[in-house]
Parts: structure tokens; C-alpha cells; sequence
């Protein structure tokens, strides 16, 4: 039989010329070549001088304007004005979440290699849905090592997603088909009650979830926290048996690492006994926390999460991979299957070619069109090695403490809460109507361009929120937080006096 490759080159040596079609493919591959090596020389620079700028600034108002009013475009521009034009918005009006400033939600820095690989991705163009190519292997491939960094099993499953809130969603979904078959998928939940619990400090894709799933957010007993912000286990005990008592079925329960206002971790191992006593499945949304597995001097606040069925987290928070990359990890692969599996007639697997590789992920999960995140998640644990990721979380910590310090020996600021791991919780006190002060010194420190902070509520007060993420961040900028905040803070009571 003659060579596969013969017969390639033979027919495509018989093809006629065509008449030349309409490519999006540039004419002159050197001048898009050349703009290309621009780009990235540009996008490198910004980002080596980011801390010499503002963190955040207000898009004029003419700027928005502009953005809304301009039409569909009919006919291309030239490639270097389109990025040039793109350049000067996004690196002067950006986010500004790769400053070392930037502390106002839990958001990771991103990487310069992270973004080398979305490039990298964007041009092989993968559709990770399904089928028998590399860039699927890679994915399983940083399934499996996020499975051995949590202490899961070998032969756990999963897949890499937006963000925690579509993880936390699957993990809702799972459990439904857990508790009641995988009929529930053509006859809904019809009158099963049944009962789910979680931290009243869990994030709020939470009982988002249960609406989504058609749940209702009722189905969520959302427990009490004790003094450390965790879930209350006496509250929660007396909940699942008043709900066995009035015919309630427990099947879920939801246990948070790292908490979106505090940073607290659920006593996960304690969680772990309790659902299994019940019969109940266990999610962790570790959206962040999760990754304290990297630290070793810190893995020990989430000893536990081993056990979990299923776990949702984040890869663009303290993984400091670019947004966006969210991961959902199973057990195993038998609950996504039976959750999400499908067989449609043009999807179905062969035992070779192109079609072979089954189970596709579009079966373990929501989408059947996947982008190739799997990639610059990939690069990044293979650039740095978890160590370095866990010596950067641990900074994030120990600066948190460094902030509480500070705060708690400055008589004009109040710590709020405890400093669990990232996240501190403080506010100006100097002054009356402490809510309102403290809402526009936020916004006057983020329109400084000094530092970045947000807003929560404690016990009812208004909190000045630092989330402390990115691994550029240092003592300098906690400094520059606070002294922004002291600062003008007494400068509105002056002000007011």
C-alpha cells in the first residue's frame, strides 16, 4: 500500500489554480510579523513599568461617548491603527488589576508567560469540545496535576471553566443528579424536597446556583457564621435535623475556603464527617483557598479538602494565570457523565481518527464549544512550579498581617475582623456617619490612582475591603493604601469640621 503522504502530494499536485478567494490572511506576512513583535515588546513594557502608574482611572466621559456611538464598521482600517487604537484605551483605562496597588476584589495579577500563552492558544485556534488533539491531553494533563495537588484520586475528573461561579453551578448540578438519578435531566425535580446548606458567608453564586438549577434558592439553608466567620457546626446540626424532622431530604452541602468578605475557611474535615454521617454530598468553593495547597505553611487550613466529592477553584486568582480560567474537579468522571453526557449523531466517537478520544469534555460539562484556557494554565505551572506559586501566596498573608498591624496601632483605623489568610477588613473612624465617610474614601482612593480598595459589610459596618492577590504587591503598597486613606480621610474631616 503505497504511504499515505504519496498520495497527499500527488493529489495536491493534480489541483487546478482557482480563482483567489476572500481571506481574512494578510497580503504581506512580514508587516503583520513586524506588528506582532511591536505588540508584544509594547504589552512587556507595560507591564514592567506598571507600578509607575496610576493603579485605576476614570474613562472620560467623551471617551464613553465615543466607544457607544460608533457604528458597526463596514470596511476594515489598517491592522496598526485598530492596535494602536486598542493599546491606548486598555493600557490608560484598563482595570488595572496587574498593579501591585490594585486590592479591591479577589483578582490575581496574571503573568507575563500566562500571556504568551494566550497568544500562543489564540493562533492554533483549538476547540477543546471534544475530538482527539493535543490541546485536550494538556487539559487532562493539568486536571490531573490539580488532583494531586489537593490530594484527590488518579482517577478524578474535570474541567477547566470561566470562573468558580460555573464551577460552584456544576458542583450544584452534580449533586442533583447525585441525590436524585439522572432522570432528574428529563423530568426535573417535580416535588422532591430537598435540603442544601452552606455558610451565610458563602459567595453569593451560590444560591445564584440553585436558582439557575431550578432549585429555587429556598432549597439553600444559609447557616449563621461563628466568631471566626466560619459556618456555625452547632447551627448547622440543629438545621439538617430540624429538616429530616419535616421531611426533608439533606443532600448538599457546600463548604467554603476563603470567604469573598474575610478570607475564612469552612473546618473542612469537620464538614467532611458531617456529610458523610448524612449521606450528603460535599462541594468546597475554593475559589482562592483552594490553592493554599501550593503553601505548605499554610495547606494545613484546608486539610480536609481531600475528601470533598467535588471542588471548585480558580486558577486566575492566587494561580495568577490571566483571566480567565476556573476549574471544576471531581471524584471521578461517572458524576459529570451522568450530569452532563450526550451522545448527539454528529458528535459521535470512533475508535480512530479524529473523532476518537471519548469521552469528549463537552460530556463532563455545560459547553460544547471550549476555548483552549487549559494552555496558559499549562505554561504557567510549568514556568514557575507550584512552590513559587505558594511562596507568592504566602507573601499575600504575611502582608495581610503586616496591613492588620498596622491598622490596629493607627488610632484613626478600625480592624473589622479577623485576618484569616489575604483579606483585611478595616475602616476610617475618625469622623460621624462612619457608612457614608467610608463609601467616599474608597472612591477618592481609587481616583487617585494611589491604590485600589473596595467595600463590604461587617456586622452591619460599612469595611474599606484589601484583598491582597498579586504577587507584585509589597509592603510599599499597603503603605500607600493606608497612608491614602489616612490622608484623606482627614483632609474630608477637616473638610466637614
Amino acid at each position: 500500500m503505497r504511504r499515505i503522504s504519496s498520495i497527499f502530494h500527488e493529489t495536491h499536485g493534480k489541483v487546478a489554480m482557482e480563482p483567489e478567494e476572500p481571506s481574512l490572511d494578510p497580503k504581506d506576512w512580514s508587516e503583520l510579523r513586524a506588528l506582532g513583535h511591536r505588540m508584544v515588546d509594547e504589552l512587556f513594557d507595560h507591564m514592567a513599568a506598571v507600578r509607575s502608574g496610576p493603579v485605576w482611572q476614570p474613562l472620560p466621559e467623551a471617551i464613553r461617548e465615543q466607544l457607544r456611538a460608533e457604528p458597526l464598521p463596514r470596511q476594515g482600517r489598517a491592522p496598526e491603527q485598530v492596535y494602536q487604537e486598542a493599546r491606548d484605551l486598555l493600557f490608560r483605562y484598563g482595570l488595572g488589576s496587574i498593579h501591585p496597588g490594585f486590592m479591591g476584589w479577589v483578582h490575581g495579577g496574571g503573568n507575563a508567560i500566562g500571556a504568551l500563552a494566550e497568544l500562543l492558544a489564540a493562533g492554533v485556534n483549538a476547540n477543546l469540545g471534544g475530538r482527539d488533539h493535543v490541546a485536550i491531553e494538556m487539559e487532562r494533563q493539568v486536571i490531573r496535576w490539580t488532583a494531586e495537588l489537593l490530594g484527590f484520586p488518579s482517577e478524578s475528573a474535570g474541567l477547566l471553566v470561566t470562573g468558580s461561579s460555573q464551577a460552584n453551578l456544576m458542583g450544584v448540578l452534580v449533586a442533583r443528579s447525585a441525590a436524585l438519578g439522572p432522570e432528574v435531566r428529563a423530568q426535573g425535580i417535580s416535588d422532591a424536597k430537598l435540603a442544601a446548606y452552606a455558610s451565610a458567608a458563602a459567595h453569593a453564586c451560590i444560591p445564584r446556583a440553585f436558582e439557575i438549577a431550578g432549585l429555587g434558592r429556598k432549597t439553600l439553608r444559609e447557616i449563621p457564621v461563628n466568631s471566626d466567620y466560619q459556618i456555625d457546626l452547632g447551627q448547622l446540626r440543629e438545621a439538617i435535623a430540624r429538616d429530616k424532622a419535616e421531611g426533608y431530604r439533606p443532600f448538599l452541602l457546600v463548604a467554603t475556603a476563603g470567604t469573598v468578605d474575610t478570607g475564612a475557611v469552612d473546618p473542612l474535615a469537620r464538614l467532611a464527617e458531617i456529610a458523610r454521617a448524612e449521606g450528603m454530598w460535599l462541594h468546597v468553593d475554593g475559589a482562592f483557598g483552594a490553592l493554599l495547597a501550593c503553601a505548605p505553611s499554610l495547606r494545613e487550613k484546608i486539610a480536609g479538602i481531600e475528601q470533598a466529592q467535588s471542588v471548585a477553584l480558580d486558577f486566575h486568582k492566587w494561580g495568577q494565570v490571566p483571566y480567565d480560567a476556573g476549574c471544576f474537579l471531581a471524584r471521578s468522571a461517572a458524576p459529570l457523565l451522568a450530569t452532563f453526557g450526550q451522545n448527539p449523531h454528529y458528535l459521535q466517537p470512533t475508535a480512530r481518527g479524529l473523532a476518537a478520544g471519548a469521552p469528549w469534555p463537552f460530556e463532563l460539562g455545560p459547553d460544547l464549544s471550549r476555548g483552549f484556557r487549559a494552555l496558559k494554565v499549562w505554561m504557567t505551572l510549568k514556568a514557575y512550579g507550584t512552590e513559587r506559586l505558594g511562596a507568592c501566596i504566602a507573601h499575600c498573608c504575611a502582608l495581610a498581617r503586616y496591613a492588620a498591624e498596622r491598622i490596629s496601632a493607627e488610632p484613626e483605623l478600625e480592624l473589622l475582623a479577623p485576618v484569616s489568610l489575604n483579606i483585611v477588613c478595616f475602616r476610617y473612624r475618625n469622623g460621624s456617619a462612619l457608612d457614608s465617610l467610608n463609601a467616599d474614601l474608597v472612591a477618592d482612593v481609587q481616583e487617585s490612582g494611589l491604590a485600589v480598595p473596595s467595600l463590604t459589610r461587617i456586622q452591619g459596618k460599612l469595611a474599606i475591603r484589601a484583598a491582597i492577590v498579586n504577587h507584585r504587591t509589597r509592603r510599599e503598597d499597603i503603605d500607600a493604601l493606608l497612608g491614602a486613606v489616612l490622608t484623606m480621610g482627614r483632609l474630608r474631616a477637616a473638610n466637614s469640621a
